[in-house]
């Protein structure tokens, strides 16, 4: 944490915990990270604080079958009431993330169980990780949405996470262990516990919810609000 010496004290440079809930197959969540980092990009000035950026575990379907694949338009047409619904689902997000500069191929997207995922993830985000969290995230998103592979898998994740920085035979080795599972799991109780049942949800210093993949104009807002608050508070403002 940075300190900013003064002629009369020693500031400490505030910090703002944004702990995102997504899921690796919900498509609003990979257009909602597409936006939310345009909005943090936008912000050319230095704020005077830092933010502390966590990817947090949450899963749509958490009953999926473990290794188990299913077409994305057979899940949505048994979710959302037929295949001509799922259809018009599939294109509008499809339309959506286009917009965002993401390609979207979800007739060759495969719905899977995302555990193993999230304990990736998780990995991404220990200290000493060769692979920044968010970087990870994107990997695996685009795995499923773009590439059209399967990410319930050990093979798709370990080929994943060594094209990122980490080595093949070690993940391996993790996803095969039980490291991670009962803190991916913590992940899963805490949003349960605050009442999140949908994702993507950005919460802000543990207190402020903002459901949804806002534009990066709202989320650009929401930071430099977070930023004038925490100076505030902190009486550096």
């Amino acid at each position: 944490m940075a300190i900013v010496e003064t002629s009369t004290q020693t500031l400490t440079r505030p910090s703002i915990s944004v702990d995102i809930f997504s899921d690796v197959v919900c498509p609003w969540c990979y257009i909602g990270k597409r936006r939310f980092e345009t909005g943090l990009a936008q912000i050319d000035d230095d704020l005077g604080v830092d933010f502390d950026i966590t990817y947090h575990a949450y899963q749509l379907d958490p009953t999926a079958a473990p290794g188990v694949a299913t077409p994305v338009r057979e899940a949505y047409a048994k979710k959302f009431g037929g295949p001509e619904r799922a259809d018009e689902i599939l294109s509008h997000v499809t339309n959506a993330a286009a917009e965002d500069g993401i390609t979207f191929h979800m007739d060759q997207a495969l719905r899977a169980n995302t555990l193993l995922a999230h304990r990736m993830i998780w990995l991404a985000g220990q200290p000493g990780s060769p692979v920044a969290q968010p970087a990870m995230k994107e990997r695996l998103m685009q795995a499923y949405f773009t590439d059209g592979e399967h990410v319930g898998t050990p093979e798709v994740l370990a080929s994943c996470a060594a094209e990122l920085g980490f080595d093949h035979d070690d993940i391996e080795e993790f996803l095969s262990s039980d490291r991670g599972v009962a803190e991916v799991q913590a992940e899963l109780d805490d949003a349960h516990q605050n009442g999140i049942t949908a994702v993507p949800t950005y919460v802000f210093n543990r207190e402020w919810a903002v459901p949804g993949a806002q534009d990066a104009d709202t989320f650009e807002k929401v930071l430099r609000k977070m930023a004038a608050n925490a100076l505030g508070t902190a009486g550096i403002a």
